[in-house]
């Protein structure tokens, strides 16, 4: 890798490689199916026992981890570290590429977490309180802090180029995946693997957000809990998981004979600057930063044939969250098909922009964009297609993938055909 030391000459980008670790599918082509069928990734909590919560179901992941790395290493990382490490595998397998390939400067990490090791916390303050702060864990800060995803992709792989983690709550996977995006364009990488991961079914996590009223109560109900843009919507179901894409350099890609998913064209970040936890009235924030992407994307609001939306099942983002498409394509034409794929996986939180930036490449790619699931009662206030439980057959040249987190910090991946 030859390092540019200057900007004047911007670097394309491809995604060659994608490793979704979700509720509804391990790997690329279990992911693509379960969207495409429109798979339920919500049930009752197994994780640990939720019996005495007022929110007992999540979407978790089915993964045996001793297939990925040996015991002694599993019990030394967190379990958002473990899903990290399996997405990263997945996403270079899918990329055909090997150890020996990506190993050097010429490629880097980007991979963040929203939380970091909560499980870790839980277990090392109930040790505090019992036997005593000298008593924890000589792990418990390695595994807790939420840099350790990119730290451990990167000492697995021996990637020694640009390393980093963003950190912004919901946004995370996609803040990391414009920031990856944007090293390559520079001249400073060749590959970059970049993501997000998160793991917050625990007590802490699920009784977190219950407390707050952000969840969704349907118990009795799992798989149709999560249901953006409905009528009847009552809080988001949270979900664990990771998604890692494989981001190269567009010349380098052509030159291996590289199977392309799509190049990513336009990112952009914004913020609300309005309150700790409910987006901005009108969606202004996330506007903006749909209209910087495109402006850096060089498109139009025409140009975008799907979304890939937050869609969180919450009252107040899916409200706001349609008001900003609305406000962005006014004048522009109709606000393009989009759709929620939390209402399969669940809201990933930190791992939800990896996870939908795989989903919106792959739509691209196979011209079949993913369903709403449990779009049952349409809110009649959210009147858009939100592509209502049926996956559906579309040609696209280049869609978009937005996430909105708590802090007001927003964020909006643009990708085409290359």
């Amino acid at each position: 890798m030859q390092r540019s030391s200057t900007l004047t000459r911007m670097r394309r980008v491809v995604v060659t490689g994608v490793g979704p670790v979700t509720p509804i599918g391990v790997g690329a082509e279990a992911f693509l199916a379960g969207q495409h069928e429109a798979r339920n990734g919500i049930r009752e909590i197994t994780l640990f026992d939720a019996s005495a919560l007022s929110v007992r179901i999540a979407g978790e992941v089915d993964v045996d981890v001793s297939a990925y790395m040996e015991r002694k290493e599993a019990k030394r990382v967190d379990r958002f570290v473990q899903l990290a490490l399996i997405a990263a595998a997945h996403a270079l397998q899918d990329a055909g590429l090997s150890e020996e390939d990506v190993a050097g400067e010429h490629c880097g990490t980007c991979v963040g977490s929203g939380i970091g090791g909560l499980d870790t916390w839980e277990n090392q303050s109930a040790i505090l309180h019992e036997r005593g702060a000298m008593r924890m864990s000589p792990f418990f800060i390695p595994m807790l802090i939420a840099n350790m995803a990119s730290g451990h992709v990167a000492m697995r792989y021996g990637l020694l180029g640009p390393s980093s983690s963003v950190v912004t709550a919901c946004s995370t996977g996609s803040g990391n995946i414009g920031d990856a995006f944007r090293v390559i364009q520079r001249g400073e990488a060749d590959l970059m693997l970049a993501g997000g991961t998160e793991a917050p079914v625990t007590a802490m996590g699920i009784g977190g957000f219950a407390v707050m009223k952000a969840l969704s109560t349907r118990n009795d109900d799992p798989a149709t809990a999560s249901r953006p843009f409905t009528a009847t919507r009552d809080g988001f179901v949270a979900g664990e998981g990771s998604g890692i894409v494989v981001l190269e350099e567009y010349e380098r890609a052509i030159a291996r004979g590289a199977r392309i998913y799509a190049e990513i064209v336009g990112y952009a970040t914004s913020a609300d600057a309005h309150h700790i936890t409910a987006p901005a009235p009108g969606g202004r924030g996330a506007a903006r930063a749909i209209r910087w992407a495109l402006r850096s994307a060089n498109l139009e609001p025409k140009d975008i044939g799907y979304i890939n939306a937050h869609g969180t099942s919450t009252p107040a983002n899916d409200l706001n969250e349609t008001l900003a498409f609305k406000s962005v394509w006014e004048g522009n034409g109709p606000v393009p098909p989009g759709s929620s794929t939390k209402s399969m996986t669940g809201h990933t939180l930190g791992a939800a922009g990896g996870i939908e930036a795989i989903a919106t490449v792959q739509a691209i790619h196979t011209g079949v964009l993913p369903p709403t699931r449990n779009y049952l009662d349409p809110d009649p206030e959210l009147d858009l297609d939100y592509i209502p439980n049926t996956a559906r057959k579309a040609s696209i040249d280049a869609a978009m993938s937005t996430n909105f987190a708590f802090g007001g910090q927003n964020a909006c991946l643009i990708f085409k055909k290359p």
